[in-house]
């Protein structure tokens, strides 16, 4: 036994959270993005703490149907389409496989293989499962990749309800007059909290996620502030 067969391997790999994890975080940025910036723009209009507090509500159950409704409908479209290209190359596999087969081989010699390795791979393969060979390496389609639309709605509109429910309570337990400072403080919380937990999940360095999104949060909350107080102040 040679001494690199005796060395345990942990190598953690983090592609197989990436349908979810985009979902998550997608949907987390925007309830608190989106809810805390439209209770911002609400509150710097001068309206009162129960207007400020019923948009907040609002905003959270609009937008978590919204993130579910969008989501489901983008990625069964993406599903469809990964339907359709399955059902075409099926149909290649059963009229011409031998040409079928030439492709599999070309595809695996542009990666590297001899050609007669290349050849000897693709019919292994082909012989073991076709038409999976042919989704993975010519259309992409993996199990890891492949588009689930129910998950992805459920993970968006979960994570925006959660995102934006902060920026809510924090509006309901302000003290009167006070609501813009509780509701960019509880934004900015949370967003670096999510910044550093949605980096950790995808093994990647949190500080740029922290820096990421508090710069787009704070931005949006600017923004919105600044119209609500225009707006506020001309009406």
């Amino acid at each position: 036994m040679t001494d690199s067969a005796k060395i345990p391997h942990h190598a953690v790999h983090y592609v197989n959270r990436v349908g979810w994890l985009r979902a998550a975080v997608l949907g987390a940025n925007d309830g608190i993005v989106s809810t805390a910036s439209l209770m911002t723009g609400i509150a710097a209009s001068g309206a009162s703490g129960q207007s400020i507090l019923l948009s907040g509500v609002a905003a959270l159950v609009a937008g978590a149907m919204s993130m579910a409704a969008g989501e489901y409908v983008s990625v069964s479209a993406q599903s469809d389409t990964e339907r359709a290209d399955l059902a075409k190359e099926a149909k290649a596999l059963r009229s011409q496989p031998h040409a079928e087969w030439v492709e599999l081989r070309d595809i695996y010699v542009d990666r590297g293989l001899a050609p007669d390795l290349a050849g000897q791979v693709a019919e292994q393969l082909m012989a073991a499962d076709a038409l999976g060979a042919h989704a993975r390496d010519e259309l992409g389609i993996s199990d890891l990749a492949t588009a689930r639309p129910v998950q992805a709605a459920m993970a968006s509109a979960a994570s925006f309800a959660v995102g934006a429910a902060p920026p809510v309570l924090a509006a309901a337990i302000a003290p009167s007059g006070h609501a813009i400072v509780a509701i960019v403080g509880a934004c900015l919380l949370c967003l670096a909290l999510l910044g550093h937990v949605g980096a950790r999940l995808g093994g990647a360095k949190p500080l740029r996620s922290i820096v990421r999104t508090l710069f787009w949060g704070v931005l949006a909350m600017t923004v919105t502030a600044g119209a609500g107080h225009l707006f506020g102040a001309v009406i």
